[in-house]
């Protein structure tokens, strides 16, 4: 442990004095370390990056806010993050141009990268539907987006003309086939946005980063404990959180995966998701069950949106590991929506037998 990183930990309201400081997780956005004390307290100490999420303030009143929130309806006392204040109160501590926090470490629990079996799958459909139904009174106007904009469907689209009306790379004639298939999509793709801006669907508290591990599980009982990684909490739709776990989480293939015969969305896992989220989750309204396909369509499509923007710019956003990678990963995502589009109809009878 640095002796800059010793000053910085004695700021906050530790019990004990810290004695080691590592770095910690999988994470590729915050600085996340895992500090001890002398008591043997341990605790998760992050550098919050502040090029990604500018408006750190808000985001940290945003998790404080849905966390005393939770804290009131979640028995388990390791069932929601506890941020643990500076010595004069304060739930960040700016130093210089750095903002750092501090959360009590979730005892007892296991984070799964990917899952061992579709049993895992479902337990963070629990979790992610549990945490939609315990917020679903709380008054989401208090929140700030901490990403504007982030699953504005019809904004993605706008900055994906954009790029590709300069073409700064030349790359637009090389993928004529997927920019079509983007534009012939674009008046269904902004149906979610048209039916928030209108009040059909209600904003609601969402995580938008449903990946399973942002789900703390038991590490007896692989039972869900408590959801992580709440930066992107901010107001949303409920179908954003389920249709972006569908994506990734019903998909036969990854994300960058080049043979795209391998690429499909299982019906299995789509209804495991579904019977999870919707059992947790009583909440939900009758047209937001009805969108439930939808939204898995609309975030898969979104996600491709971006990495065909992204490509078609020069890789900027993304981290690209090989020649194509972005292009790739957005053909990944076009082939689960084509596959979606396939099977639209029992999607829509599945969500509806698993409402009933």
């Amino acid at each position: 442990m640095t002796a800059k990183l010793h000053e910085l930990l004695k700021k906050f309201a530790l019990e004990g004095e810290p004695v080691s400081c590592e770095r910690y997780g999988f994470g590729h956005i915050n600085e996340t370390y895992l500090t001890v004390t002398d008591t043997g307290r341990r605790y998760i100490f992050q550098r919050i990056n502040h090029h990604v999420f500018q408006d750190v303030p808000g985001l940290m009143n945003n998790i404080y806010l849905v966390t005393t929130h939770l804290k009131e309806r979640t028995e388990n006392p390791n069932g929601v993050m506890t941020v643990v204040p500076t010595l004069d109160g304060q739930i960040f501590l700016k130093d210089g141009e750095n903002f750092w926090r501090v959360y009590d470490f979730v005892e007892g629990s296991v984070a799964l990268q990917l899952p061992r079996n579709e049993q895992d799958f479902y337990e963070s459909a629990i979790a992610f539907g549990d945490f939609q139904g315990k917020l679903a009174d709380f008054p989401v106007e208090k929140l700030v987006e901490t990403i504007p904009n982030f699953h504005n469907t019809v904004d993605r689209y706008r900055i994906f003309k954009e790029v590709l009306a300069k073409d700064p790379m030349g790359r637009a004639k090389e993928v004529q086939e997927e920019i079509d298939f983007v534009l012939s999509h674009e008046e269904e793709m902004g149906t979610l946005q048209r039916m928030r801006d209108s009040g059909e669907l209600p904003s609601r508290v969402t995580h938008n980063d449903t990946k399973l591990n942002n789900v703390l599980l038991d590490a007896q009982t692989y039972k869900p404990l408590c959801v992580i990684d709440l930066d992107t909490v901010m107001p949303g739709l409920s179908l954003y959180d389920f249709g972006d776990s569908i994506r990734f989480g019903a998909a036969t293939a990854a994300e960058d995966e080049k043979d795209l015969s391998k690429m499909e969305m299982s019906l299995d896992l789509f209804r495991t998701y579904t019977r999870g989220f919707v059992t947790a989750c009583k909440t939900l309204t009758g047209k937001e069950l009805e969108m439930l396909p939808m939204g898995a369509k609309t975030m898969t499509m979104e996600c491709g949106v971006r990495f065909l923007t992204d490509y078609l710019d020069g890789d900027h956003y993304f981290a690209v590991h090989r020649e194509g990678h972005n292009l790739d990963r957005a053909r990944t995502q076009f082939k689960l929506v084509r596959d979606m589009e396939k099977k639209w109809d029992d999607m829509k009878k599945i969500v509806a037998e698993e409402s009933k």
